[in-house]
């Protein structure tokens, strides 16, 4: 499922959970994703929800 992604899969699922569970903005996720090391777009990580929220709600 996550195979051929650039970012580790805690990264990925740390971002879609955070956004899902406590209704942070894109860009506050990109900018906590910034502090902890991670250089990273809010687009980016909007395609990940959308990719993998479906997912993860099953």
């Amino acid at each position: 499922m996550f195979k051929g992604r650039h970012f580790d899969r805690s990264v990925i699922l740390l971002c879609v959970r955070w956004y899902l569970a406590y209704g942070l903005s894109l860009r506050n996720l990109e900018e906590m994703m910034a502090d902890r090391g991670g250089s990273m777009d809010h687009a980016t990580v909007h395609r990940w929800t959308v990719h993998y929220a479906p997912l993860l709600l099953e």
